[in-house]
């Protein structure tokens, strides 16, 4: 656990020193593999001094290795060559527990779309109200994101590292065929050959760098949303109820949006880890970077953890995630004016003399002034309603394509979404 990054534990065994250290030593075990030795070794502890004192880990554990067998070890490889492979096999196996929890909030954006297609609220523009939307349409805004985000995981690919000291793999070939040996080496670790060794082009890093911010950058949607619509004097979303979350240290009143608050941190800090990426794939010169590689690590690392730890987060954020949907109706309600200003042509609106503070000025329905309350408050629920545009073929949209996603898995074949004839919609226009 870190601290510091609130919700560490959730990625541990992911990409921290211990896995790094197994990892090294799968990419050596397989390797050994290609120079025609099944070997078993234990994972050593290295000596922090041998590891500065090479620039990084693989010396010091190709020594300890070579302690424990007296087959060849290494021969024909790099320090590139196993640290990348090793950061592939750990960021292959986050980018599955990240799918994962992406496919939990896809699920329930799903359900909450459907479930929640007709529930009225005021939609929001540069902060102000805007025109009727429902909820079930912004969950479905939001799955599309999360969808987009599980697209970007699924095409990434994972390759293996395998050129040797300046990408020829020229001392390999003394003990084995190059090509067939990259190929095995790739196959025994359950990654890719790219045909030619990646030790200055560093697409595998930064397309998985960018995957994984976009990840973030779904959840932080979520999150944003969710803090807003959950401020207290808004109060249409509250993040679920559990012992012990959320509390403060001097105001016991308080129930902070803690999943919120932490999925929201991720998503700012992810798009500066994968520019960091970016910033070191231009770096890299000659050969074989001189820093630009080193400063890789921590970068992708800590985008790894970010992202399996907010992917975690976002997941329990949206399954308990608390609808006020009556709070939503209300509030639309109140705002009928504002939000059906659009419609009809308000030069009032226009100009920003609406109501201020929630739109108590209620415009929409001119006898509003000779009915009753409870007359009047269903004439502003139809007039809204009414003025949906296309949001169920929207949600239609997002479903279907959730479905589709889904169809391959369980051996289905999806229908087709029904098309609607232009100028109609399920509102009935």
């Amino acid at each position: 656990m870190t601290v510091l990054h609130p919700g560490s534990h959730r990625a541990a065994g992911l990409a921290d020193d211990e896995a790094l250290l197994r990892a090294l030593v799968d990419v050596e075990v397989a390797w050994a593999r290609v120079l025609g030795s099944t070997i078993s070794v234990s994972v050593p502890s290295l000596d922090p001094v041998d590891v500065e004192a090479a620039g990084n880990p693989v010396p010091a554990l190709v020594k300890a290795l070579r302690a424990q067998v007296s087959v060849p070890v290494h021969t024909g490889l790099t320090s590139q060559d196993v640290l990348d492979t090793a950061l592939m096999l750990l960021s292959r196996d986050v980018v599955r527990r990240v799918s994962a929890d992406l496919d939990r909030v896809a699920t329930r954006l799903a359900a909450l779309a459907e479930e929640h297609r007709s529930s009225l609220m005021a939609g929001r523009t540069l902060t102000q109200f805007a025109v009727p939307i429902t909820f079930g349409l912004k969950a479905a805004r939001w799955l599309v994101g999360v969808l987009d985000a599980l697209s970007a995981l699924s095409a990434l690919s994972f390759p293996v590292q395998c050129g040797g000291a300046a990408g020829t793999l020229s001392r390999a070939t003394a003990v084995v065929d190059p090509l067939a040996g990259a190929a095995s080496f790739a196959s025994f670790l359950g990654l890719s050959w790219p045909g030619l060794p990646w030790h200055t082009q560093r697409t595998p890093v930064t397309r998985l760098g960018d995957a994984l911010v976009e990840v973030c950058d779904a959840l932080g949607v979520i999150a944003g949303d969710v803090l807003t619509l959950g401020r207290p004097e808004i109060g249409e979303l509250s993040e679920g109820a559990v012992a012990g979350r959320g509390g403060s240290s001097t105001m016991p009143q308080k129930r902070n949006p803690v999943l919120s608050v932490l999925v929201n941190s991720a998503a700012l800090q992810a798009p500066q880890l994968g520019a960091q990426l970016h910033l070191c794939a231009s770096r890299a010169r000659d050969e074989r970077p001189d820093g630009a590689w080193h400063a890789e690590w921590p970068a992708l690392r800590g985008l790894l953890e970010l992202t399996a730890v907010a992917a975690a987060q976002g997941a329990e954020l949206v399954e308990g995630l608390e609808v006020h949907a009556g709070v939503m109706e209300r509030r639309a309600v109140e705002a009928a004016g504002e939000l059906l200003a659009e419609r009809d042509g308000s030069a009032g609106a226009a100009s920003g003399s609406g109501a201020a503070g929630g739109g108590a000025e209620v415009t929409s329905t001119p006898s509003a002034t000779s009915e009753t309350p409870e007359a009047a408050c269903t004439g502003e629920r139809a007039a809204l309603t009414s003025y949906l545009g296309a949001t169920d073929a929207f949600i239609d949209a997002a479903l279907h394509r959730n479905r589709s996603r889904l169809a391959p898995l369980r051996g289905e074949r999806e229908a087709p979404t029904p098309m609607i004839p232009r100028g109609s919609d399920k509102n009935g226009r």
